[in-house]
Order: C-alpha cells, then structure tokens, then sequence
C-alpha cells in the first residue's frame, strides 16, 4: 500500500478487534452449541481453549499484521518467505467462506428483527416454524443475504479510521449496554435459575471426552474469537509500536467472552422459563429464530420490545464482525494489486454473494456444512499455521514486536512458551477430533 491509514486510537482497535469477534457465534453459536449436550463441560473447555490456545495465538496474529505491515495474504510470505503463501490463501478463502454464509444469517436476524417491529411475534412453535421457512427459503433469503453485504461494503468502503473505527464506536458500547440490560430482565423470569443450571452449570464429566462436545468448544472458540482467520491480522497492519498487544488481545477476549456468556444467561432462562428445552437441543437455528421468538410473544407487548431490541443487538454484532470478514479480500487486493479500496470492496462483495447462493437456497444441507468447514475446520487449522509460524520459523519476530512495545519479560516468555509448546499439540488435536466427528456425522463409518 503507498499510503497505509491507522487506527485513530488504540482504544478505537480494540472495539473494531472486539466487534470482529463479537457476532452472531456469541449470540447464536454459544447457545445451541452450550445446549448439545455439554453444559459445564462445553463451558470449561471452552473458556480453556480460549486462555491458553486462543489468547497466544490472537498475540501472534496481531504481531504478524503489526510487524509485516501487511494483508493477511502477504503478511506470511513478507514474514518467512514464497513457501508460506499457502497461509495467506488460506486466511482470504476461509474469511471469504465464513462471509459467504453469514451474510445468509444476517438476512434473517434483519427480516426477524423487522417482522417483530411491523407484525409482531409467532404465538406458537408451529407459527414460529412457519415464518423461519418464510425467511429462510425463497426470495427474501436473497435480498437479506444482498442487503446485508451491501451494508457491510458500505462501512468498509469508508476506510480504517472513517469506516470500521467509527462503527465500532458507536454500536460496541450499545450493544454491551443492551446485552446487559436483556440479561438482567431475563434473571426476573420463573425458572431463570434452572436455565443457567440446565445448560451452563450442568456438569457431565463424560462430556469432557465427547468428540462432539470437544469439537463444539473448539469450533465456539476460534470462531468466536476470530482467532486464525487473518481478520485480526488484517488489522493489526494498521497499527504502530506504541500499542500493547498482550493487553489489548486480553480486552479483547474478555469482552468477546463476556458477550457469549452474557447471551447464554439471556437465552437460556427463555428457554426454561417458556419449556423450549427439547426445540434447542434437537434444531442447530431454533434458538435464536424460532424458540426465541416464540417464548417472548407469551409475554405480549414486553416480550415484542425484548424480541426487538435482542434482534437489533444481533444485527449490530453481526455487522461488526462483517465488516471485519470484509477486510481480509479487500485489504488483500489494496496490497497486493494497488487497487482502490472501493473497487476491491464491489469486487469481493460481488463474488462472496455469488459463492453463498447455495448456501441461502439449501440452508439445511450447505449452509451447515459451510459452517463447519470454514468456521471450524478452516479456523482452526489457521490458528494452527499461526502457531507454528510465529512459535517455530520466526520466533525472533513475535518475541522483538513485543520488546518494542515494552511487553513484560515474563509476559513475553510465557507467550513464547504457551505458542510453541502448548497451542501447536493442543490445537492439532482439537483439529483432528474435528475432523473425525464432521466424518462420522455426515458419511456415518
């Protein structure tokens, strides 16, 4: 890039960084993946993966970016060399992927969010069923995917500072703000007690060696976290030494956690309180458009104002994580070709739309396992290369940047010590276990 822009403040890139990692696999993911079966256990590997994988390798993506300069297609090779541009691939076709099918759920968080505004809310599951056919087959499925991408080109055609910094300013309070709220009001229902012990305090020790369960926790955390995918590298690359990564990387994990668990705590005593159990558990997209919905219209006018502002909360979380999804191809053709940031953002929105049409037209077959292929297999294998590149090939890199920013020794060793020792083995077996169930589940050996 001639001219490369910066982020106006660190503080302005910790809510862009927080708003890419907090999306619908908070508000969405969590709960459905939580209620499979895992409880406690999904809980606590879960929260395990993201502080001793997820949080070293989030450092390395973001020194990466910083010390490169670089798109996340050309950060690798700029870093070790031609051999490593497989990695930068690999961040434009999982990002791009992952895009391509939530643009899908974004259509029908926003076609959800308006139908409770000008209609109301379904009064029972079969009405519930009804309407998400309606919004998740036929021609509305188009024009929610369209609008949804078009929206998010919008804010990243304004740029770093003008575009992603703003938006995230804005909307990353008021969405803590309105989670907050919701999961207080949502502690006042009859059985919110038995919510949060049914699905985030049930304990199954078995559970821990469950291959769904451990692919669930490590899917929910590379997925939430954004780890692995090259949106955090991406921008990383805007900014200059006197930021603290290692701080900033925990700002931004904590508040991504608390966003997943500040949902389930709003979702789950729904759930209890309105007897959905059995509709979460067996359906992956129940939870937020059918049980949802459904429990509130029980409650009449509140519950459509709770239905409301939980929708609208969705949409601003998936729009600050687009934006970020956005980045990586546009970011990727600014560097590598010099395109103008406009022309690259109409050209990767345009074949992202294309390339997630199967997957708004077959949602129960494509979308899933798009979702499972580039927001799990793919994330996941990302964080692994991260790991090995900045752990093993360019140590000096990943334990120089942090110099620069006056990192702590201890803190620097045990960064070092956590990516090349710890993530590298743990994260190859959370990939292969990934591997295996998705096989087992969808060809049944």
């Amino acid at each position: 890039m001639a001219v490369r822009e910066r982020w106006g403040s660190g503080f302005g890139f910790v809510l862009a960084a927080a708003g890419s990692a907090v999306g619908l696999g908070n508000l969405w993911g969590f709960a459905y993946r939580a209620s499979q079966g895992g409880g406690g256990a999904f809980v606590v590997l879960y929260v395990a993966i993201v502080l001793v994988v997820c949080l070293p390798v989030l450092v390395a993506e973001m020194v990466l970016g910083r010390d490169t300069g670089s798109s996340p297609l050309m950060a690798p090779v700029k870093a070790a060399g031609d051999r490593w541009a497989g990695m930068g691939w690999l961040f434009v076709l999982a990002a791009s992927g992952i895009l391509a099918f939530y643009a899908v759920l974004m259509g029908w968080t926003a076609q959800t969010l308006l139908h409770a505004i000008f209609f109301g809310l379904p009064t029972d599951i079969v009405e519930a069923r009804t309407f998400f056919k309606s919004v998740s087959t036929g021609q509305s499925v188009f024009w929610g995917q369209l609008i949804s991408l078009v929206l998010t080109s919008i804010v990243v055609s304004g740029g770093i500072k003008g575009g992603i910094e703003k938006l995230s300013k804005w909307f990353m309070p008021l969405l803590f703000f309105l989670l907050i709220g919701l999961s207080f009001w949502a502690a006042t229902l009859p059985g919110s007690f038995e919510g949060y012990r049914t699905f985030l305090l049930k304990w199954d020790i078995n559970q821990l060696r469950d291959p769904t369960t451990i692919r669930n926790a490590f899917t929910q955390a590379f997925f939430s976290i954004g780890a692995g995918i090259g949106c955090i590298l991406a921008y990383a690359a805007y900014l200059d030494k006197t930021n603290k990564l290692p701080s900033q990387a925990i700002a931004i994990v904590g508040m991504d956690t608390a966003v997943g668990l500040l949902a389930g705590m709003v979702t789950f005593p729904l759930v209890i309180s309105f007897g959905l159990k059995d509709v979460v558990t067996s359906q992956t997209f129940s939870t937020l458009f059918v049980s949802l919905p459904t429990g509130l219209s029980s409650l009449g006018s509140t519950g459509r104002i709770v239905a409301i502002l939980f929708f609208f909360l969705a949409y601003i979380a998936a729009i600050t994580s687009s934006v970020s999804l956005l980045e990586v191809p546009v970011s990727c053709l600014v560097d590598r070709l010099g395109w103008r940031r406009r022309n690259a953002v109409y050209l990767s929105s345009a074949l992202i739309f294309l390339v997630g049409l199967p997957a708004a037209f077959d949602p129960d077959n494509v979308l899933e396992k798009m979702d499972s292929i580039f927001g799990g297999v793919l994330l996941i294998f990302g964080g692994f290369l991260i790991s090995i590149l900045l752990g093993w090939f360019v140590p000096r890199r990943f334990d120089q940047d942090l110099a620069d920013c006056r990192t702590p020794t201890i803190l620097r060793n045990s960064l070092k010590f956590m990516l090349r020792w710890i993530a590298p083995p743990v994260i190859a077996f959370g990939l292969i276990v990934s591997v295996v169930d998705l096989a087992k589940n969808w060809f049944i050996f």
